[in-house]
């Protein structure tokens, strides 16, 4: 999941330095929210005692 976060911080980067500002700021919400995601898998993974 965090791979695929940052596929699209790259795909977000290279539009907005291409100008796609529509899409550039449509790709840069989704790895974001794909952190966010995996971030509380982790905790809760850690918290039940296993590891990530």
């Amino acid at each position: 999941m965090l791979h695929y976060a940052v596929v699209f911080f790259v795909i977000a980067i290279i539009a907005a330095i291409l100008g796609f500002t529509g899409i550039a700021g449509a790709a840069s919400n989704i790895p974001w929210i794909l952190f966010l995601i995996f971030l509380v898998l982790g905790v809760i993974s850690l918290l039940r005692g296993r590891r990530v």
